[in-house]
């Protein structure tokens, strides 16, 4: 472990660093001037400091509540204050400002040894607590992590399991996913959101597996009625992702109960409307709806390309974010829209 003294008179440096070196310390920094000791506790961060009380410039305890701003909370390093003056006042000052031992000069030897051994125990053992509290919390966020990613791989199955039931394919959530990816990064979304809206955007559709074939699978119109319980897929679908901690699970949640949100206030479940609506929900939307509209489905033949992108268009400021359609036309207008 290193040591680092201070002390403005050279021979007391001389004779306490030939002490530490009797007890088995050779990693020593001694120093005579006060003021350059943060600086030099900052670059060799020592295990216990030797400090003398009375210093010219700055004393023992300014210099000790100077470093107190350089130790963090939850690190325990020691420090002993050194002084011939033996005053209770003295010592209680000493202790109240963060020093953990207190030794009259000039020292004893064995008891000095003992002191600063039971220091360096004291040190080391809190430095084994702190690892083992890291390795804790990182076993706790492994075992969290294989269960969100249990929990992800779940939601796709089940996503996938619905979309089968409305897409012969069961590609409609893989090709809403890029597509949203795509316009996100030209919506110049950082990089490592656009990932995550990726990654979470082929969960948007998990509620629909409460949703009876009879309704998902009606070629006529729905009844209000039916109509109410297929918008229930969006709170079921928030409701199957809830309880997660990770950035993933918690953008799939606020996706899956927030895609049918519109621009203009008309959407469900809650009718949030403009910015209130998350981002990754208002492309989506656009993402979500183009891919159907191109898509045969049980109540209609799909939509040709230049159709689908002039209905997006239409609904620009209604239904969708004027900002992700006019991001959308670009990405068609580049030849970056693929139909699946």
């Amino acid at each position: 472990m290193k040591v680092l003294v201070v002390d403005d008179d050279e021979a007391n440096l001389v004779l306490l660093e030939r002490y530490l070196r009797d007890f088995g310390f050779n990693r020593i920094v001694t120093m005579q001037d006060p003021r350059e000791v943060v600086e030099v506790y900052c670059k060799e961060r020592p295990d216990l400091l030797l400090i003398d009380y009375r210093m010219p410039h700055l004393d023992g305890l300014a210099l000790l509540q100077s470093l107190q701003e350089h130790i963090a909370k939850d690190e325990y390093v020691p420090v002993v204050m050194l002084s011939v003056d033996q005053r209770p006042e003295i010592r209680m000052k000493a202790l109240a400002s963060g020093a953990k031992d207190f030794l009259k000069k000039p020292l004893d030897a064995a008891e000095a040894r003992l002191r600063i051994q039971n220091l360096l125990e004291t040190r080391d053992l809190h430095r084994r607590l702190e690892q083992q509290k890291v390795l804790l919390e990182k076993m706790v966020s492994e075992r969290t992590e294989k269960l969100e990613h249990a929990q992800i791989e779940m939601a796709i199955r089940l996503a996938r399991a619905a979309e089968y039931r409305d897409d012969d394919t069961g590609e409609h959530i893989w090709r809403v996913a890029r597509l949203s990816a795509l316009v996100a990064e030209e919506m110049g979304l950082p990089e490592a959101k656009v990932e995550l809206i990726l990654r979470a955007s082929r969960l948007h559709d998990v509620g629909k597996i409460a949703i009876p074939d009879g309704i998902l699978l009606k070629s006529g119109n729905l009844t209000p009625e039916e109509f109410e319980l297929v918008k229930t897929h969006t709170t079921v679908g928030a409701h199957l992702l809830s309880g997660g901690h990770s950035s993933l699970i918690k953008m799939a949640e606020t996706i899956a109960l927030t895609h049918h949100e519109r621009w203009d206030g008309k959407g469900y479940p809650h009718g949030l409307k403009a910015e209130e609506i998350p981002i990754e929900s208002r492309i989506l939307a656009v993402a979500d709806s183009f891919d159907a509209l191109t898509q045969d489905r049980h109540h209609r033949m799909a939509f040709s390309t230049t159709e689908a992108v002039e209905e997006i268009e239409r609904q620009r400021g209604q239904q969708f974010d004027p900002e992700v359609v006019d991001a959308f036309l670009a990405l068609h207008q580049r030849g970056e829209v693929q139909l699946g």
